[in-house]
């Protein structure tokens, strides 16, 4: 059944064209003639979601299936919350608009420790219940919130979760999901598509079918499983394999290209992946041990993925992403192949943060150009020790070459990433991230040029699951002495501006990240208490004071003053040792140096054998080998990269996961020059547009940008402005209010070449949305003034209603009252905040009741229509001034229920 959402979605609350499931791309299958149906849902808000490049790549993977469809659902904003509980109305996926119950499996990324509380906000918003345990037990049973009031059935969806931090330890969030997809989803979802198809024709219970599932590579029940005393966990049955293999997928371009959403996005362009895993083997990274062996892709698929990408979506912009773009031996010829193809096209590129000691003038020419991006560099520390202990593979060298050719190239302002708190680190360490940015400051510096400016986040390190630093832990107290520390040097250094991560929400990822199955019930109590939106900086507080309760009421706190202490690593672990053990507990305190080689010599190997929450799963890296890299980081040593130099045996490498793939690079094209702006004007051409239907809920803005990206994929030769910004020139007459509907707006465009009007108005309109009709478009003289410069009225349509029980005679005699005053007096607010009054009747030219409805639900309605004065010198006639002359004249009182302009009219 369809969600009624025309009095959910409306203009009253945020943003509502991130509820309208009709971005460009958006795939619309077949509900009846589809037997399985997929709703992946982003536990965040549209715009981070929409433009994640996972989700885009998933849906349409999932939606190339001949027998499978799939929808989307995000997290609501307060606002549609609120209305979805006050209504009793569940939440819905965006394209559908359909329950989120109605779907056979619903999919949740889960990217981040503290994420869960915004999957458990969506489950009860969809009125399904929040554990796997609920799920099976409460067939005809109602549960809580939304669920109270909707009709219950007895099947919900099968609720899974994949995603990075589901996949490194997903036994805190066990309790929630009926399994959980560990690693690529590419190859893995479509065949779990299959299975779930098969269950449902053979009718198998929801148990039997979890079983089938459990068969696949990389599908973990947690279910089948138990955890024991010593946290580890181990299978419940014989028929669900001990350890569950990760999935690794060929990274395929194509898929890529999707989903052009109308609202701006935190990601607002195109994004095409060169490189998936990373074998750099820094110590501290989950990612890069999470998604070894490293596979590059093909450089011509890179280029025709772009290419047609640009072409079919109309972004201004692409970036290339990979977790070390750097590493791509193809990136400066696949960039500048890409930069020399868009060249007259105003295109930009963007990369994540890179490596540093690649980074060099051919890199810095696919970069730069008339809209030079930022730049982010992350030597991560600020001695050249603690980078060979977290085997940076970075040396004071290589890190000044790349952030010289940075400022050479015309960079003057840089973003660095560093962290505080890695094991072996002293004071000296923390405050050599000081002294290299001053260093680099110094070395940068020439006539003419002002000082180079660095934007650093020095965050806290938070010790992951799979990485050798797993069993390594600081407390608080101490990243808060280090943070002060920071502060004291930075106060004598100009030009920096330094961004420290809360040390609160640290110690909160550490204590979920690195948990077990008890975990589950804080996660639950944190969301009932109000955490949510966690990783959100205005959250913080609400955040750490729910699950600060909440781990509280668990009876859990003990465990946390652990991990707040500093405590919680397993040279800490309880198991008899001896006086030489009790002295290897202190080796990775926050207070060691380890600098003493007798003191690493003494590690004890008994407390890294023992069983950690996250063993079953099998990444392909042996743990083994991370208790041996974790020596080789006490001992500052470094480990090559596997991609370019010899293995390092951390056991991936294999049947089951593949091998490295490296291709080498392309000869780099020949540079063929920057973007130069057309600034021609040979043809100056009118539109006149509607904006209609669901579109009526797009804003000004995003109006403008839209059509950009529309004039881009038409291949219409715009003109462009000049300077340091070149834009489109396509001017709009004049904003309308968010929700209003018009059949009367105007554009102006300027072209480069001359365009018969024919042909633009095809174009124009086979690109445009169906809710924004092109009405009528003419040449006009290329030295006559822009439309907004010569608007004079507005015709609108009104429609209106009283708050009290009126007839169309009393209609139709305030309207006749208020053209027979001369004077109707307004008080206003000028943007200075002065009032003056104004009389709105000089402003009004014509006043028209058109019809009037009546309704026993409702109070009598009427359209009215009006001319008013539209000057953009401020004489202007608003919709909500003619309620004030109706409420004056009748002495009731009016709302406004729609609004729809009919024309704008041009002076000559």
């Amino acid at each position: 059944m369809v969600v009624a959402v025309e009095k959910l979605i409306t203009s009253d609350i945020l943003k509502p064209a991130r509820y309208l499931g009709n971005e460009l791309l958006a795939v619309h299958k077949d509900w009846d003639t589809t037997p399985i149906r997929w709703v992946l849902t982003y536990p965040e808000v549209y715009e981070v979601g929409a433009s994640n490049l996972g989700h885009i790549i998933l849906y349409n993977i999932l939606n190339a299936q001949p027998r499978q469809l799939c929808d989307r659902a995000y997290l609501p904003g307060k606002d549609l919350a609120a209305k979805l509980r006050e209504t009793n109305t569940p939440l819905f996926a965006v394209e559908s608009k359909r329950s989120l119950t109605e779907f056979d499996i619903l999919g949740f990324s889960l990217s981040y420790e503290l994420g869960a509380t915004n999957i458990l906000e969506m489950l009860d918003l969809a009125g399904i219940p929040l554990t796997w345990q609920e799920r099976q037990g409460s067939r005809g049973a109602e549960g809580q919130g939304v669920r109270e009031s909707i009709d219950t059935q007895s099947y919900f969806p099968l609720i899974f979760a994949g995603g990075q931090t589901a996949t490194s330890n997903p036994e805190p969030y066990a309790d929630f999901f009926d399994f959980i997809a560990l690693g690529d989803g590419e190859e893995l979802l479509p065949e779990i598509g299959l299975v779930l198809e098969e269950g449902k024709q053979a009718g198998l219970s929801r148990e039997q079918l979890l079983l089938d599932l459990a068969q696949i590579p990389g599908v973990y029940v947690p279910q089948f499983y138990d955890m024991a005393e010593d946290g580890s966990v181990h299978p419940l049955r014989p028929d669900v394999p001990k350890r569950i293999l990760r999935r690794v997928a060929t990274p395929i371009p194509a898929y890529s290209i999707g989903l052009v959403p109308y609202v701006e996005t935190v990601h607002d362009r195109l994004t095409i992946e060169i490189r998936r895993g990373c074998t750099r083997g820094c110590r501290f990274c989950q990612p890069g041990m999470l998604t070894r062996p490293a596979r590059d892709v093909e450089p011509d698929k890179v280029v025709e993925a772009i290419e047609q990408g640009m072409r079919a979506t109309g972004y201004n912009e692409f970036s290339l992403l990979s977790l070390s773009c750097s590493d791509y031996l193809s990136l400066p010829a696949v960039g500048m192949e890409i930069k020399n193809r868009l060249k007259n096209e105003n295109i930009s590129l963007t990369l994540p943060s890179q490596r540093v000691d690649r980074f060099d003038e051919n890199i810095a020419n696919i970069l730069g150009g008339t809209r030079q991006g930022g730049l982010t560099f992350a030597p991560e520390a600020g001695t050249q020790r603690m980078r060979d202990i977290v085997n940076k593979g970075l040396t004071n060298e290589e890190l000044l070459r790349g952030v010289k050719t940075a400022w050479e190239q015309g960079w003057d302002k840089i973003k660095l990433y560093f962290m505080i708190g890695l094991p072996g680190e002293t004071d000296a360490d923390v405050v050599g991230i000081a002294e290299t940015v001053s260093w680099l400051q110094r070395e940068c510096r020439g006539k003419g040029r002002k000082p180079l400016n660095f934007n650093l986040t020095i965050s806290n390190f938070t010790p992951k699951p799979h990485t050798p630093f797993q069993w390594h832990s600081v407390s608080t107290a101490e990243f808060k002495r280090k943070q002060n520390l920071l502060r004291q040097e930075f106060r004598r250094i100009k030009a920096v501006k330094v961004n420290f991560t809360d040390v609160r929400i640290s110690a909160m990822e550490d204590f979920v990240g690195r948990g077990d199955r008890n975990l589950s019930k804080v996660v639950r109590l944190a969301w009932e208490l109000g955490a949510g939106m966690d990783s959100w900086y205005e959250n913080l507080d609400r955040a750490f004071s729910a699950w600060g309760s909440a781990i509280a009421q668990a009876d859990l706190d003990w465990k946390y003053r652990q991990v707040e202490n500093g405590e919680w690593n397993l040279f800490h672990a309880e198991a008899p040792r001896s006086t030489e053990d009790e002295e290897n507990t202190q080796l990775l305190t926050p207070n060691s140096s380890l600098s003493s080689t007798d003191a690493i010599n003494r590690v004890s190997s008994h407390s890294l054998d023992i069983p950690l929450p996250w063993d079953h799963i099998d990444t392909g890296i042996d743990k083994k080998w991370l208790q041996e890299d974790l020596q080789r980081a006490l001992e500052a040593a470094i480990v090559p990269d596997c991609s370019f130099e010899g293995c390092s045996h951390c056991g991936v490498c294999g049947t089951d996961f593949g091998h490295n793939v490296v291709i080498k690079s392309p000869v780099i094209p020949k540079f063929a020059g920057e973007f130069v702006p057309n600034t021609t004007k040979a043809q100056r051409l009118r539109v006149w547009f509607g904006k209609q239907g669901n579109m009526a809920l797009i804003s000004h803005l995003d109006l403008i940008r839209l059509f950009d990206r529309i004039v881009r994929r038409s291949g219409l030769p715009i003109a462009f402005t000049g300077g340091f910004h070149p834009m489109p020139r396509i001017s709009l007459a004049t904003a309308l209010a968010l929700g209003a509907t018009s059949s009367g707006e105007i554009a102006d465009f300027e072209l480069t070449v001359p365009v018969e009007v024919d042909t633009f108005f095809r174009k124009l309109a086979h690109e445009m949305p169906t809710d924004i009709p092109i009405y009528n478009v003419e040449q006009i003289d290329l030295k006559a003034s822009a439309a907004t410069q010569l608007l004079e009225s507005a015709e609108y349509l009104i429609t209106v209603t009283a708050l009290a029980e009126t007839t169309p005679i009393q209609w139709q005699t305030w309207i006749d009252t208020i053209k027979a005053k001369e004077e109707l007096w307004y008080e206003q607010t000028t943007k200075s905040g002065k009032s003056q009054l104004i009389n709105l009747r000089d402003r009004l030219f014509e006043l028209e009741l058109v019809e009037t409805h009546n309704s026993i639900a409702e109070s009598m309605s009427s359209v009215i229509r009006y001319l008013g004065s539209y000057r953009q010198d401020g004489l202007l006639l608003r919709p909500e001034q003619i309620l004030f002359m109706l409420e004056t004249v009748a002495g009731v009182e009016f709302q406004l229920l729609h609004i729809h302009r009919n024309r704008l009219i041009l002076g000559v």
